[in-house]
């Protein structure tokens, strides 16, 4: 169950980190909502996954996912350029976290 957590707090960590940047600076209510709510649902969801996980498994798993889906989101939608290099080590970044899934 831990690890479900922790995969859907990541999955919030790129959406609080998208809003963030949608709020501009906190000017705009809507983004900046949103940011709050998945900040503090996906910093709960950390919390308890690192129960069960070590802290460093959990925030490695917890960083690489949000980071990942955050660059790959700002690509499909246009914000950031796509490149085969980007790609490649977004790929990395993902099979970083199924090994630290595969060795715990």
């Amino acid at each position: 169950m831990s690890w479900v957590v922790l995969v859907i707090s990541g999955v919030l960590e790129a959406v609080w980190a998208t809003a963030l940047g949608r709020s501009e600076g906190f000017s705009r209510l809507t983004p900046s909502i949103v940011f709050g709510v998945a900040l503090v649902a996906s910093m709960a969801g950390l919390a308890y996954a690192m129960r069960d996980l070590p802290t460093g498994t959990a925030y490695a798993v917890w960083v690489g996912i949000g980071a990942a889906l955050t660059v790959t989101y700002a690509m499909v939608t246009g914000t950031e350029a796509v490149s085969l290099l980007k790609i490649g080590l977004i790929l990395v970044i993902v099979g970083a976290v199924v090994g630290l899934k595969l060795a715990h």
